[in-house]
């Protein structure tokens, strides 16, 4: 079995290339995959409520086309936390949604995002928070609030009981150093998505980690997602626990 825990889907205001949804559920058929969790966020600018809205409504959309297959983050804005609060009760409490995903508006550890993390630990639900240590200056300047794992740690030290997900450790940037960092935070799991297939960083992470705070990921690079898993140096008990069974006890802790 395998839980994809964090992928897209195709929305009227984010095509990821795929064309159709249809695809991306028979990509992961082709590999294996059971169920994804997925999202669609509004990558650039300040997003408004409406927009945070009609992308969250595309995945719920998704949801009731692939029961059981699909399962939804809901995107928000901390910029208005009443808004977004509101979204988060409509979309998880009201709609099923899974879980609560960030982008790049806020740093994690910015307190503007406190009363998002203290709604995740209230529903019981984890948060994936787009990030990346970014080493080269002119990407870096790019996404000026990216979360890295100094912030995760900040975050789940000011919030011990929340359930937070650093997106992508493939994703580009300096995976070595961000793996170290979140040593002492056992809060906050790693997922092993992303395009970047280096040799040695599913072992090191497990290494220094656990098996336990790993969650198999793949963010459209599907076929590289599965490889790194397959083609790591561990065992099968520590491929199973990545693959589904960290990820099924996160999703076990929901609370509404």
């Amino acid at each position: 079995m395998k839980i994809d825990c964090h992928m897209h889907v195709n929305g009227k205001r984010q095509n990821w290339g795929w064309n159709d949804n249809d695809k991306i559920i028979d990509a992961a058929d082709r590999l294996g995959i059971d169920k994804l969790c997925c999202s669609i966020p509004i990558m650039k600018g300040m997003p408004n409520p409406k927009e945070v809205k009609e992308c969250n409504d595309d995945v719920l959309d998704c949801m009731k086309r692939y029961p059981n297959r699909i399962l939804g983050y809901c995107f928000v804005n901390p910029a208005d936390w009443e808004e977004a609060l509101l979204e988060i009760d409509r979309c998880v409490m009201q709609n099923g949604m899974m879980g609560i995903k960030l982008y790049n508006q806020f740093k994690c550890s910015d307190p503007i995002v406190y009363p998002v993390v203290e709604k995740a630990i209230e529903f019981g639900i984890p948060i994936l928070i787009h990030a990346g240590y970014l080493t080269d200056p002119p990407q870096a300047q790019n996404q000026p609030n990216l979360s890295h794992a100094g912030d995760f740690a900040e975050l789940a030290k000011e919030y011990p009981e929340a359930m937070l997900i650093e997106a992508h450790i493939g994703g580009g940037g300096d995976w070595e150093w961000s793996i170290k960092s979140l040593k002492n935070s056992p809060n906050v799991y790693l997922d092993t998505s992303g395009s970047v297939i280096d040799e040695g960083i599913i072992e090191m992470a497990v290494r220094e980690l656990g098996m336990e705070r790993l969650v198999f990921g793949t963010d459209m690079t599907m076929e590289g997602g599965v490889g790194k898993i397959l083609g790591a140096k561990i065992t099968d008990a520590q491929r199973e626990m990545i693959f589904w069974k960290n990820m099924q006890s996160i999703l076990n802790k929901k609370k509404v």
